[in-house]
């Protein structure tokens, strides 16, 4: 099962592999000007619009052309638009969804039109995470709780000991101990 914060890391994996191709042409090639725009970049990418700071935002407004073709801005581009996509109501994002797997496979960003044979294998189950709109994100809270408390037993001597610890904190027993009288 796929949900919404999945597909877009994949797309922030694909933008992560454009901005690290650009940094190292620019670097190869000697160029200062555009290395120099490239400078503290990554962040400003990979973060949602709304939560960029006045400094991050001019960044982003210096990346518009950066490199002679813009790949690097219009693959941001194209993760703001996957990302909203998937908030909207299923008829219309499957009609986005169509749009934006065509402007993709036509980008000429090689990263971009590899991730979008991924979105095209994944798309019948993209189009579901949207209709059902799940959510791991409780499933992968428990995870991690149960991986904090992996950490805790660190030296028992016992797997039977870490799992009768895990299911003490999490299988919903509400245990009240006797308090000392004085």
């Amino acid at each position: 099962m796929l949900d919404g914060f999945h597909i877009v890391s994949w797309m922030t994996d694909a933008l992560d592999r454009v901005r690290k191709r650009l940094w190292n042409q620019a670097r190869g090639k000697r160029d200062e000007e555009i290395t120099k725009r490239m400078r503290g970049v990554k962040y400003v990418v990979l973060k949602n619009p709304g939560n960029l700071t006045d400094g991050q935002s001019a960044t982003l407004e210096a990346i518009r052309n950066t490199d002679p073709k813009g790949q690097l801005y219009r693959a941001w581009q194209l993760k703001e638009l996957l990302r909203t996509l998937l908030k909207h109501p299923v008829e219309q994002a499957t009609a986005e969804l169509n749009h934006w797997v065509f402007r993709t496979s036509h980008s000429r960003i090689p990263e971009i039109v590899e991730l979008t044979r991924k979105i095209r294998r994944r798309r019948t189950d993209i189009i579901r995470t949207i209709r059902l709109g799940y959510s791991n994100a409780r499933l992968e809270a428990f995870n991690n709780r149960i991986k904090v408390t992996i950490r805790m037993a660190y030296g028992f001597h016992h797997v039977g000991n870490l799992i009768a610890l895990v299911m003490l904190r999490y299988g919903g027993l509400d245990i009240h101990l006797p308090r000392p009288t004085i």
